[in-house]
């Protein structure tokens, strides 16, 4: 499918590879619609990311095989080419594969990389390629098989592999997700499967290029994805984009992408990674630097097998803080579960106002004191501010009353002591970690208690204790903890997402039980329960350590 006529569009007279290569890439944009892109995860490279990228290579030899497993218009494999060609001397010949899917891209990606072997060839470095149309997963799904030496294939080794891999979910009953179960759990993305997969194409001692977002970084979908690669390749450098617009800004792209090198070694690591960061392209050349032990940042020694990304020595000095806690939730008998009330699933039961004549009240339910039977208060995500539950604030389609009924019982929790946590934030919310303190209301506070029941939308979660309840100052305690600053800057250490996930607040470390206790015994002795006041006080107990 060859939908303009790219071999009309010839290189300029001393037109660099990578200029070719974005000139076609962009003409290709231009002439496929947006959804196209999307549906096949195509985000183009820009020249500067991709230099930068290149320019991370330490890879010196007389042959070398480079693979480039989403090639696109090819301008990575340009930018890699035209690296080596300047600082490396002794490179005598390059050998490319690229696989491309898009039949659209196949032309471009033909196109550009002919063009590159003449421009090689033109300084005296033979060059050959061989681009691949089939699916770089499928192709080499055995790769990623336990018993891989049962099938008798040779799997061929790459001293460089660089890609900027599509970005979307697999469904999954995909053959994809099917032939990398080894490494993934759930609906994975596919560009994890990309990284995965070359892992165990590269040789010994090579060395892995990638960018792609950073949300396997953390999160329970990516944990076997951390354990398989992490365990294969060594990390020397990461640069984090703190923008999440900048970097793919002409795709409309909003992620918090990440640029990895690292190499592939079977000797337990040593060598610190350097870590680099930027607000996106137009700094990128001004970024800041920072080194750290290998084993601050890849945690392959807790279930988690968290990659954690510090960009600074604010939030160098948060991670030492929170690495000297040893507790969870858990340790301390609390617990973290998401709100059981799916709106979509559970329409019938949602009301706008307090009403309900038909509910069946269960034997064991206390009457409400409004005499209005079976109506229980729904909290959902726009209920949860920071240190405070606005309720009722009605919305349209977001009911704030929940039936009490024998069919609506399972979707109910009992009306105690809670801290309730936004599970989702905006993609450039100020404020990750977004938590309300919940206390039962006293009588007649309220126009409805109940029942002992209430309701939690499915974007919630809620922290409570299983066996009894939480004390007054320990949700106060915590509440004040989760929107402080102290911990808003160590979950965006390693989460990139805009989904809080429970699996990652019930691994999150927890300062001792005391110290809990008496941020929240302050905060009540104080009589001011607002969000200045409570991070006033963290700030208290935790800044002198920081500024250290």
């Amino acid at each position: 499918m060859n939908i303009y006529p790219v071999k009309n569009i010839m290189p300029d007279p001393q037109e660099s590879p990578i200029g070719y290569a974005e000139r076609l890439g962009l003409v290709h944009a231009s002439a496929v619609s947006q959804d196209h892109k999307k549906k096949n995860g195509q985000f183009f490279t820009p020249v500067e990311i991709a230099e930068h990228m290149a320019s991370l290579s330490r890879i010196k030899g007389r042959v070398v095989r480079i693979l480039d497993p989403g090639c696109g218009a090819g301008i990575l494999t340009c930018a890699l080419a035209e690296h080596l060609a300047k600082v490396s001397p002794s490179t005598g010949m390059m050998e490319f594969t690229a696989y491309e899917t898009d039949p659209a891209m196949v032309p471009v990606a033909r196109q550009t990389l002919e063009y590159l072997v003449r421009w090689l060839e033109e300084r005296n470095i033979t060059a050959s390629y061989r681009l691949c149309e089939g699916d770089f997963i499928l192709a080499h799904a055995f790769s990623l098989q336990e018993d891989r030496e049962l099938f008798k294939k040779s799997i061929q080794q790459f001293d460089i592999i660089i890609s900027n891999p599509p970005y979307f979910k697999l469904p999954i009953r995909d053959p994809r997700v099917q032939a990398a179960r080894l490494v993934v759990k759930g609906h994975p993305n596919i560009y994890s499967l990309f990284m995965a997969v070359s892992a165990a194409l590269v040789r010994e001692g090579g060395e892995l290029i990638f960018i792609t977002p950073r949300s396997y970084a953390s999160g329970g979908y990516f944990t076997r994805f951390r354990e398989y690669f992490f365990r294969k390749i060594q990390l020397t450098d990461a640069h984090l984009f703190v923008s999440r617009k900048e970097t793919f800004g002409r795709d409309k792209v909003l992620q918090e992408t990440v640029i990895i090198r690292g190499e592939k070694s079977s000797i337990a690591p040593e060598a610190p990674i350097r870590i680099t960061s930027s607000g996106g392209i137009g700094d990128l050349k001004e970024a800041g630097e920072k080194i750290f032990p290998y084993w601050n940042i890849v945690d392959l020694y807790t279930a988690e097998k968290i990659f954690y990304l510090p960009t600074s020595d604010y939030e160098e000095a948060v991670l030492e803080i929170f690495r000297d806690w040893n507790s969870t939730m858990k340790d301390y008998g609390i617990q973290i579960s998401t709100g059981r009330v799916v709106s979509f699933r559970a329409r019938e039961f949602i009301h706008e106002v307090p009403e309900n004549t038909s509910v069946v009240v269960p034997e064991n339910a206390v009457e409400v004191l409004t005499g209005v039977p079976g109506i229980a208060p729904l909290y959902w995500l726009h209920n949860v501010q920071r240190m405070e539950l606005q309720w009722p604030v009605p919305k349209p389609g977001k009911g704030q009353y929940m039936e009490v009924g024998e069919k609506s019982g399972p979707l109910l929790i009992p009306d105690k002591n809670y801290i309730f946590l936004r599970r989702f934030s905006s993609k450039d919310d100020q404020h990750r970690l977004v938590a309300a303190p919940y206390f039962p209301p006293l009588p007649n506070d309220q126009e409805v208690t109940g029942n002992g029941y209430i309701g939690v939308e499915n974007k919630v979660n809620y922290i409570y204790r299983p066996s009894g309840h939480l004390e007054r100052n320990e949700v106060l305690g915590l509440c004040a903890l989760l929107n402080s600053q102290l911990f808003d800057t160590f979950f965006r250490i390693f989460n990139g997402n805009v989904n809080v996930s429970a699996t990652e607040l019930r691994a999150m470390p927890l300062p001792p039980l005391e110290i809990i206790h008496s941020i929240g015994n302050e905060i009540s002795r104080s009589g001011n329960e607002s969000v200045e006041n409570a991070d006033r006080i963290v700030k208290e107990y935790f800044q002198p350590v920081i500024s250290q």
